[in-house]
């Protein structure tokens, strides 16, 4: 039996939005680490060294393994969320500068909402869909800026990226989690099944990783550990308690944190423009965790009190 909870009522959910709003920030600095840190031309090895020590390393703590029809859906979901989004989001940041593969990215809560509907019955929202376009709009004004160069399969990658993402989201929203199976296992299973999907394509690809440095150790150690061995626990676990669609506009905040990392390090500059941007990628961020009735509730409480 499925028994993992399909959404959480606004009231006590701040503490876990934050908690899996976390995630997408250590998300952010993907890009920094791949270009920076890492070696160029393999990244379908670096998708394989991101998730499957983290997958074999929960595997190990947790001591749960996939059974029955879980074998296929572990497989399923592992692929969506992890191999194929790996695979997808590093040959988008090997081959497109952070910020268009970033922008394209931002489209992945307009998916959702378009799947959950098909496989969750969600009926989409004006307000949603609208803060969907607005994500959009401000990720791209955050990250688009003077020259933009385009390659056809950075883009195709950059695009396909948030689609994988979101049909595994919309999926694992529908199978729940098995019963005694926490998010820990949970997360074990798809990494593990992600890494294995994508290593004989690594292999067969790109060959065997080159020497490296402890620069990229360092980095990897960072991408797996951080970004795959802690982040999806609580990714999961978050996805278990919120609403899919919410949940997949803090995506949004990976490319405010990149752009964030890129002026820090990098020495990137900002402009008024990537100011409007941020406010309003933000701004459809927190919206979108909320629904127009709750608004319209924190409206009035506090004209009610003040009538009193």
């Amino acid at each position: 039996m499925d028994t993992a909870p399909r959404t959480a009522p606004v009231q006590g959910t701040l503490g876990v939005t934050a908690l899996t709003a976390a995630v997408p920030i250590s998300w952010g600095s993907t890009y920094l680490v791949t270009t920076e840190f890492l070696p160029p031309g393999h990244p379908l090895v670096s998708g394989v060294i991101r998730a499957l020590p983290a997958g074999l390393i929960l595997l190990a703590v947790t001591r749960k393994l996939p059974h029955g029809k879980w074998l296929w859906r572990s497989l399923l979901l592992g692929t969506l969320n992890i191999g194929a989004l790996f695979a997808l989001l590093f040959v988008a940041a090997y081959r497109l500068p952070g910020g268009v593969a970033a922008t394209l990215g931002a489209v992945q809560p307009l998916i959702v909402v378009g799947l959950a509907f098909l496989l969750l019955g969600e009926k989409p929202t004006r307000w949603r869909i609208g803060w969907g376009l607005a994500g959009v709009a401000g990720v791209g004004l955050i990250v688009l800026r003077g020259q933009v160069s385009f390659d056809l399969l950075g883009v195709l990658a950059g695009l396909a990226a948030p689609g994988a993402m979101a049909g595994g989201l919309v999926l694992t929203k529908l199978w729940g989690r098995p019963e005694g199976v926490g998010p820990a296992a949970f997360a074990g299973w798809q990494l593990t099944a992600g890494g294995l999907v994508l290593l004989p394509l690594a292999l067969a690809v790109e060959g065997l990783p080159p020497a490296l440095d402890l620069r990229a150790i360092g980095g990897y150690a960072w991408l797996s550990v951080v970004g795959a061995l802690l982040a999806y626990p609580i990714w999961f676990r978050g996805l278990g308690r919120l609403p899919v669609v919410a949940v997949s506009f803090l995506s949004l905040i990976s490319p405010l944190v990149a752009t964030i990392l890129g002026r820090v390090f990098l020495g990137e500059s900002l402009t008024p423009w990537q100011g409007v941007g941020f406010v309003l990628a933000l701004t459809a961020i927190s919206a979108a965790q909320l629904s127009p009735d709750t608004v319209r509730g924190l409206i009035r409480t506090p004209a009610t009190a003040k009538g009193e």
